[in-house]
């Protein structure tokens, strides 16, 4: 069997070190030994560890941001695409052995700060608030109200997330889906009264 490219075999490692232990537990030295890599290819792709998490997680927010735009566009209501995509976090958390986002343990993870990963989790964290406002504005009047109800879905998301890691359970993403039923009948109260 012919083996991945440098490259993907460095960002493939990098990216079980980093969701497993956290970018600041893992060295480059164990990085090169795991992916079977030497460590003049690791610097021909990657001047430095830095670059190597920043890359990964540029992929990371671009394979992200491709679901989002496809959810967006297929056929069907906003109110199912939300609760559809907060029902697919139970399974992607059971998958990633409740690991969690990449993005919030890598943040969490940082031994000194880093202008550059902390732009690109800034950038993917509103690109997920984005998504869900896109989608609330199908069920809310444009303006105040769907930039709040997308807002309140981001927050549950991402607080349904970090809760279901911590406690390594389901029930916070159940939680979530619950509660963002009550925000889109309540949504749709309220529409129909203006």
């Amino acid at each position: 069997m012919k083996k991945t490219n440098a490259r993907e075999r460095l960002l493939g490692t990098a990216a079980d070190l980093f969701t497993e232990r956290g970018y600041g537990a893992v060295g480059i030295n164990e990085i090169i030994a795991k992916s079977e890599t030497a460590k003049a290819s690791f610097y021909h792709h990657f001047p430095s560890k830095e670059n190597l998490c920043l890359t990964w997680l540029e992929e990371t927010h671009a394979r992200s941001d491709t679901r989002h735009d496809a959810i967006l566009n297929e056929p069907g209501d906003a109110e199912e695409k939300v609760i559809h995509y907060f029902a697919s976090l139970k399974e992607w958390m059971k998958t990633k052995d409740f690991r969690g986002c990449p993005f919030t343990n890598t943040v969490s993870s940082l031994d000194k700060a880093s202008p550059p990963i902390s732009e690109q989790i800034e950038l993917h964290k509103l690109s997920i608030r984005d998504f869900f406002s896109a989608l609330a504005r199908e069920m809310a009047p444009a303006g105040s109200a769907s930039r709040r109800l997308g807002t309140t879905f981001f927050l549950l998301y991402s607080g349904a997330t970090t809760e279901a890691q911590n406690l390594r359970s389901n029930w916070p993403i159940d939680a979530a889906v619950e509660s963002v039923r009550h925000l889109i009948s309540a949504s749709k109260e309220a529409s129909a009264k203006a």
